[in-house]
């Protein structure tokens, strides 16, 4: 039912809006300031001692409203929007060993490549198997905007799977690099996500679906520009496992290259940046990598960043919508 999802959306705004004026002034006192990337935008460095972590708001908010407007579904035995939140809350956990670790050393680096990428993939084989051996998902991969399926090998699919959760994951922190940005890009993905739940039916799922929307909305208001607030690993590790988790809880993965455009062009545009430089010897194709920093140096200010990657995302989240919509129509 729609209201379920909306008054699980009001819940986690209201609720994160709270959480926020408690702990960024915690966060303050703890001196839990974000470390500047010295080889970012240089105006960038003005930001430095911003407090950081500040993700645990929206988590929190979320946690609240699941466990309130979606508790019925936990007395009906229908737990989805749970185990897409702890999927989510355990990247989260991630992130938060690297933000700990980044404020432990005072800079910009906190676990290493190779324990963040071992944590992710083993995190992602473990939920892969749990949906698999749940039925949730099928070796079946439906086909957005064709409504067909491509019977894939267990084994192939499990690769496949695996490939797609720690890219997406990794794809949403890449994009957390302006004040609002990642917030104002996944809205619209969890509003689509919650408009598909409507129609199919999932309840539950747009409970979570609704929760996220309003968490990001809440935090928005303190992580604008100029930011109060920065989400950290903690937030954006947490965004990713929820994008994933939820088309994967949909048995949809493929949907993830129209709703994520944003995600994946600036993952795209840093993957070129490295390639072209080892190519080149040194020569760079875009002014500066990911994506939203090329935009910066040409000139672009954050606001502006923030409104056109929203509104690019919003536009590709109606497209996916449309492309599923007719999925279980007769």
């Amino acid at each position: 039912m729609i209201w379920r999802t909306l008054v699980s959306c009001l819940i986690s705004l209201l609720v994160t809006v709270g959480v926020g004026l408690i702990l960024i002034p915690a966060l303050r006192r703890m001196k839990a300031g974000q470390s500047i990337r010295e080889d970012g935008p240089v105006w960038h460095m003005s930001k430095q001692g911003t407090p950081t972590m500040g993700g645990i708001m929206f988590i929190v908010g979320i946690a609240v409203a699941i466990l309130t407007a979606g508790f019925k579904g936990f007395l009906e035995g229908e737990n989805e929007h749970l185990f897409v939140f702890i999927f989510a809350l355990v990247y989260a956990a991630i992130g938060f060993l690297d933000d700990f670790e980044k404020l432990k050393k005072k800079q910009n680096l906190g676990l290493t490549a190779k324990q963040k990428s071992l944590l992710q993939v083993v995190v992602a084989v473990a939920f892969i198997l749990f949906l698999r051996l749940r039925g949730i998902i099928t070796p079946n991969l439906y086909i957005p905007f064709f409504n067909t399926y491509l019977k894939l090998p267990e084994v192939i699919y499990f690769i496949f799977a695996v490939f797609v959760v720690v890219g997406c994951v990794n794809a949403v922190n890449l994009t957390d690099g302006v004040d609002g940005l990642v917030s104002g890009v996944t809205i619209p993905v969890a509003v689509c996500y919650a408009a598909i739940a409507f129609i199919w039916g999932r309840t539950y799922l747009g409970v979570f679906a609704g929760a996220l929307a309003g968490g990001l909305v809440g935090f928005l208001i303190f992580n604008f520009h100029p930011a109060k607030v920065f989400m950290g690993d903690t937030g954006s590790l947490f965004l990713g496992g929820a994008v994933c988790a939820m088309a994967f809880m949909m048995d949809m993965p493929l949907i993830l290259i129209p709703l994520g455009i944003v995600y994946i062009a600036e993952t795209l545009s840093d993957v070129i940046q490295v390639a072209y430089f080892k190519a080149t010897h040194g020569k760079r194709f875009f002014k500066m990598a990911p994506l939203h920093h090329h935009f910066e140096m040409c000139g672009w200010s954050e606001y502006k960043l923030f409104a056109v990657f929203t509104a690019v995302s919003a536009v590709f989240a109606v497209i996916s919508y449309f492309a599923v919509s007719g999925r279980y129509l007769p």
